[in-house]
C-alpha cells in the first residue's frame, strides 16, 4: 500500500479541524494543528506533553505535569472528536489519522476496504440473467407462485427486523453521544461551564481543617493556609502538649465529610463532563489555577478557605455562630419576604438544613466558578443535586425566562426525613447578567 504524501496529511488535518466537531473548541483546534503540523516535520519525534502544554495551553515550560493534567484531559477530548469526524463527516476519506493512547504524534494510515463495502461490489450480468430465468420458471406453477410468496415474506420478516435492530443501535449511538438529549436545563448550564479546552477542577473541603479551627476558636486565613503558617502557630497556642500533638495528628490527616464526597459524585457522574474534572483537596489545590481553571468549590470557608476569594461577591454566605456550634446562612441584603439569616433546625423525625449554590466568574474573568456549600455536609450534598437534576434545574430556568443562565446565586431549604433523602427548595436567588 502506498506512502500518504505530506501533502495529503497536510489536507487531511485540515479538513479534520474545519470540521463541525472542533468548530466550538478552538482549543481543541489547536491542539490538532499543532500535533498534525510537527507530525509531519522531518524526522520527527515523539511530541511531549510538557511541549503541547506550553505551545498550545499557554503554561510555563516547567510547569508541574502532576498538579496540572490539562494536556491529558484534552488528549481524551481530542481522539474522541477525530474519532467521531471519521464516523460522521469524514466517512469518505481514504486517508484516516489517529492519535493513539500514550502518545501525541498523529499517526496516518489507508482506510482498509471492509466487508460492508465489498457488499456494494455489482452483480455480474451473467447472474443478473441466471435470475431472471428462475423467476420465469417459478412463475410457471401455482406451487412455484406460493414458494416464491413465503420466500417474499420471509425477506420483508428479516428486513423488518433488520432495520428495528439498526434503529434501535442508531438510538442507542445517538444517545451515547447526546447523553443531555432528554435533559435540556442541565445541558444549559453545564456546556456552558465546562469548556472541553479549559481545566475543571473540584475542591473538596479540608475537614481536618474545620475540626481543629473548632477546637482552638482560632480562624484560619486563607494566605495563612496558603503559606502553612497556621501548622507553625500551634507552638503559640494555649494548649498543653498534649493537646497540640493532638491538633497535629488531626492536621496530619486529610479529612472530607461524607456529604461532600457525594457532591463531587454528583457532578463527576455528569457523563459528558465527567472526563474534563480534576478531583484534589483544598490543601493541595495551587493558588496559579485560579486565574485559569474553571472551579467547583465544596463546602464552606472554614474548611475550604479557597472560598473566601468569593466571598465578597455573594449575597448568601454561610457563616459560623461559635457560641452555638452551628453554621448558618447569613442574608446580607434580605429582600421583602426573605429573612437576614437561616438556622438549620431540628425537629424529632427529621431535620431541616440550608445551602447555597452561587455560579460566578473566576477572578480572571476567563472561567467559572461554581460554589457548593451548606449548613451541613448532607445540606451540601442536596446543593450539587440541585445542580444536576433536570426537573429543579428546568423550575429555575422556567423561573428565569432564559434559554442560557446568567451567573446566580440560590438559597436551598432542605429537608431530611429519617431513612428518606432529600427534598429541596428555592427560598430565595441572585442574578448576576451584568457578570458576563
Amino acid at each position: 500500500m502506498d506512502q500518504p504524501s505530506i501533502d495529503e496529511k497536510r489536507a487531511l488535518i485540515d479538513r479534520v479541524a474545519a470540521s463541525v466537531h472542533f468548530g466550538r473548541s478552538a482549543r481543541l483546534r489547536d491542539f490538532l494543528l499543532y500535533v498534525g503540523n510537527q507530525s509531519l516535520k522531518e524526522g520527527c519525534p515523539e511530541i511531549h506533553e510538557q511541549e503541547i502544554g506550553a505551545k498550545v495551553f499557554g503554561r510555563s515550560s516547567s510547569y508541574d505535569r502532576s498538579q496540572d493534567n490539562i494536556v491529558r484531559v484534552n488528549a481524551t477530548e481530542l481522539r474522541k472528536r477525530i474519532e467521531q469526524y471519521f464516523a460522521t463527516e469524514g466517512t469518505q476519506e481514504t486517508l484516516v489519522l489517529e492519535i493513539p493512547r500514550g502518545g501525541y504524534k498523529p499517526v496516518f494510515r489507508r482506510r482498509t476496504v471492509t466487508s460492508g463495502e465489498q457488499a456494494h461490489t455489482p452483480v455480474r450480468p451473467e447472474a443478473v440473467r441466471a435470475g431472471d430465468a428462475a423467476v420465469v420458471d417459478v412463475a410457471r406453477g401455482r406451487r412455484g407462485m406460493r414458494r416464491g410468496s413465503m420466500v417474499l415474506g420471509a425477506v420483508c420478516v428479516v428486513l423488518a427486523v433488520a432495520c428495528a435492530t439498526l434503529w434501535r443501535q442508531n438510538r442507542t449511538m445517538w444517545r451515547a453521544m447526546n447523553p443531555w438529549e432528554e435533559k435540556p436545563a442541565v445541558s444549559a448550564l453545564w456546556k456552558d461551564f465546562v469548556e472541553p479546552s479549559q481545566q475543571t477542577d473540584i475542591v473538596l473541603a479540608d475537614a481536618s481543617l474545620s475540626i481543629s479551627e473548632e477546637l482552638t476558636r482560632h480562624p484560619i486565613s486563607l494566605p495563612s493556609y496558603i503559606n502553612r503558617n497556621y501548622m507553625n502557630g500551634m507552638e503559640s497556642l494555649p494548649f498543653s502538649k498534649d493537646r497540640r500533638d493532638d491538633l497535629s495528628d488531626i492536621y496530619g490527616h486529610n479529612l472530607v465529610a461524607f456529604g461532600d464526597f457525594r457532591a463531587a459524585q454528583q457532578i463527576v457522574a455528569l457523563s459528558p463532563v465527567g472526563s474534563s474534572l480534576r478531583l484534589t483537596l483544598s490543601r493541595f489545590f495551587q493558588a496559579e489555577s485560579v486565574k485559569h481553571d474553571n472551579l467547583i468549590l465544596i463546602g464552606g470557608k472554614k474548611a475550604n478557605p479557597w472560598i473566601y476569594l468569593f466571598d465578597d461577591q455573594m449575597n448568601f454566605s454561610l457563616d459560623f455562630d461559635d457560641d452555638r456550634g452551628l453554621g448558618y446562612i447569613a442574608n446580607r441584603h434580605p429582600r421583602l419576604g426573605e429573612a437576614a439569616s437561616y438556622t438549620p433546625s431540628q425537629y424529632p423525625n427529621g431535620f431541616v438544613g440550608f445551602s447555597v449554590v452561587a455560579y460566578l466568574p473566576n477572578p480572571s474573568r476567563n472561567g467559572n466558578v461554581i460554589i457548593l456549600t451548606g449548613t451541613d455536609s448532607d445540606a451540601t450534598s442536596a446543593a450539587a443535586e440541585f445542580l444536576t437534576s433536570e426537573e429543579q434545574l428546568n423550575k429555575f430556568q422556567d423561573s428565569l425566562h432564559v434559554q442560557k443562565f446568567p451567573y446566580f446565586e440560590v438559597l436551598l431549604k432542605s429537608s431530611r426525613l429519617s431513612g428518606t433523602s432529600f427534598n429541596s427548595e428555592i427560598l430565595a436567588y441572585r442574578t448576576y447578567p451584568g457578570l458576563h
